[in-house]
């Protein structure tokens, strides 16, 4: 049966800040909830974005916006990801439709974008160190609100939560931490962790013990000093229900939970409660990934992350084919008669098109939630034991690993392949996300070869010899989405690289991955000018550089950032040997890029067709 959203916004539309929300009473919160739910799948649908954790933070949000005074009140979402709703409750109903599109509101938190937003948040495991810090502050300058850090169950398989709870434990700042246990991070949570949500999941007993006396008491004359009395029994009864301390009391917090995560009322009481406990609180959270939508509560990893889709259907409107799925088929292909190849995913099973490979192979698909840095270093184990480790992880997220890629691998001289997904521009997802920054930290690792595919042929060889040809580790980069077609019009040979155009030209285009399809279009509209793609980009093939030494002018152009990229590479092997033609790198300089679609940004730095004609011909400075 299919589903008919329908739009109704007559509370929602009305909403023009916090402070209206409070005026609300249970029974409008209920509504409110409906049609933000209607809101978030009509915007979404439109225009891509992170739908089911969204639908399954609505309740949370408005409760919180209920019982805090935000931005005096300050919450940091975990990821980010989740803040549609908060978003929408923040004078921002009016933009709404402008989600994520250029000059549009983020679909993450940006502190530029509103007081309400405290804090950029792209990558997991980060607000409860941050919101401890901002606790902190608002503690030495006698600032009597609080800091509430909204936290994913996903999250805690990363280990800097762990390092933040540590500290936090013992701090008697005024910091709230709702976790948000829906069983889900994208893909399924996996680990230990995990299983004892399980467990204490299943004693609700405790808090609804504990929330009913309070309600008692409280209307009760001398309510308080018996609330005293009792206060010194409460851990024998806690403990006769749980059978032992949470782990979370263990490090110095008060426990309060499990909670329904879509009961208003349920969640009010229970932040007022929270409000009250003097020392670190932290609030269990039961939420539905997905809630309200049967498409995404059936499938919440598919509508995790999404693209524009049918509402009725659920549907997706775009092609499912581009470099990640053919990086799947690839590794399952090989791993039928190589039975080294293991997969290694930081819960981007799905995302980085590795679920086949997990349902052909599970005994060698290693999903390790969200622990990049963990994954690369668990990556080097396998490899000094004889296999052939691929860590599948987005540009964004290797970020968090060069520290391990260095010492645990290259130092090692291990040998372990990266497939890098969404290399370069990945559009509306913003600052946080853009994978431009890869090719300048992978270019001070030794040791290391780097390749960077603009089609499918070419990606098939670069994991053949990373796996197979190369000593040492390797990363094969690669856009977001699909190959274009006129890269056919290429041959790259077994060096590294591509040679397009004619052979005595005085111009050459330099370039790599995606933006080459760009480079075929204004060379062919060129004259006197050649194209060079580099397959490989660390190191320089020597017989691409030879060939690009000798042309008058050089304009290199490239999907990344200038400091520390190819182009600056390039130029200074050029400077080094003598070169004394023309030379111009096209590249983000020195700032964040923010969000549009791919063929906006390519145009806004000067990567599109038109731009690097212009830039050739001499049309632009």
């Amino acid at each position: 049966m299919k589903e008919k959203m329908k739009m109704n916004t007559e509370i929602l539309s009305k909403i023009k800040c916090p402070s209206d929300v409070k005026k609300l009473n249970y029974d409008s919160l209920v509504k409110l909830c409906g049609e933000i739910r209607g809101k978030l799948i009509e915007t979404v649908s439109a225009n891509g974005g992170h739908l089911a954790p969204n639908l399954g933070v609505v309740e949370l949000t408005v409760a919180m916006h209920k019982v805090f005074n935000s931005p005096k009140d300050q919450f940091v979402f975990d990821v980010g990801h989740q803040c549609y709703t908060h978003k929408l409750l923040t004078g921002r109903y009016e933009k709404f439709s402008s989600l994520r599109t250029k000059g549009g509101i983020s679909g993450f938190c940006r502190p530029t974008e509103s007081e309400h937003d405290i804090f950029y948040s792209g990558h997991s495991g980060t607000s409860v160190s941050a919101g401890l810090g901002l606790a902190e502050a608002k503690k030495i300058n006698n600032d009597p609100h609080y800091v509430i850090s909204v936290i994913g169950d996903g999250s805690f398989t990363g280990g800097m939560v762990y390092e933040a709870l540590n500290n936090g434990g013992r701090s008697d700042a005024k910091q709230i931490i709702i976790l948000n246990d829906n069983k889900m991070s994208i893909s399924e949570n996996v680990g230990a962790f995990a299983k004892y949500l399980a467990v204490i999941r299943s004693r609700p007993g405790y808090y609804t013990f504990k929330a009913n006396t309070e309600k008692i008491l409280s209307k009760i004359p001398l309510g308080e000093v018996i609330a005293k009395e009792i206060y010194n029994i409460k851990t024998d009864i806690k403990n006769k229900i749980y059978k032992q301390s949470t782990f979370f009391e263990d490090l110095g917090y008060r426990y309060m939970g499990p909670i329904d995560g879509h009961n208003i009322e349920n969640l009010c009481d229970a932040l007022e409660s929270a409000k009250s406990v003097r020392g670190p609180v932290l609030l269990h959270v039961i939420t539905v990934k997905g809630k309200g939508y049967g498409h995404a509560e059936k499938a919440p990893s598919q509508f995790h992350g999404i693209s524009k889709f049918d509402v009725e259907t659920g549907e997706p409107l775009s092609s499912s084919e581009s470099f990640s799925s053919k990086v799947g088929d690839y590794l399952c292909q090989h791993a039928n008669s190589d039975k080294s190849i293991c997969a290694i995913t930081a819960a981007m099973g799905l995302g980085t098109g590795l679920e086949k490979f997990s349902k052909a192979f599970p005994e060698r698909f290693f999903d390790v939630g969200i622990a990049e840095e963990h994954a690369v270093t668990f990556s080097s184990g396998l490899a000094k034991n004889g296999m052939k480790p691929v860590y599948a992880v987005y540009s964004t997220f290797l970020q968090r690993c060069y520290d391990q890629i260095i010492h645990d691998i290259s130092l090692q001289k291990l040998k372990v392949v990266f497939a890098i997904d969404r290399a370069g521009f990945v559009g509306e997802d913003g600052e946080t996300h853009h994978g431009i920054y890869d090719v300048a930290f992978l270019n001070t690792v030794p040791d290391i070869k780097v390749y960077s595919p603009c089609c499918y042929k070419s990606l098939y060889a670069d994991l053949s010899s990373a796996l197979y040809a190369d000593e040492y580790s390797a990363v094969v980069r690669y856009p977001r989405g699909c190959a274009a077609e006129n890269i056919n019009k290429l041959k790259f040979n077994e060096i590294g690289y591509s040679y397009y155009g004619e052979e005595n030209a005085e111009k050459v285009i330099v370039t790599y991955g995606r933006i080459s399809s760009n480079a075929i279009s204004a060379a062919d509209a060129l004259t006197e000018t050649a194209l060079v793609v580099l397959n490989q980009i660390k190191p320089i093939p020597s017989n691409a550089f030879e060939i690009i030494s000798k042309k008058k002018e050089v304009y290199f152009f490239e999907e990344g950032i200038k400091s520390g990229g190819v182009g600056e590479k390039l130029g200074s092997m050029l400077l080094e040997n003598g070169f004394s033609g023309k030379y111009k790198i096209t590249a983000v300089n020195d700032e964040f890029a923010r969000q549009a679609s791919i063929s906006d940004l390519l145009k806004e730095y000067s990567l599109d067709t038109e731009s690097i004609i212009k830039t050739v011909s001499g049309e632009t400075n």
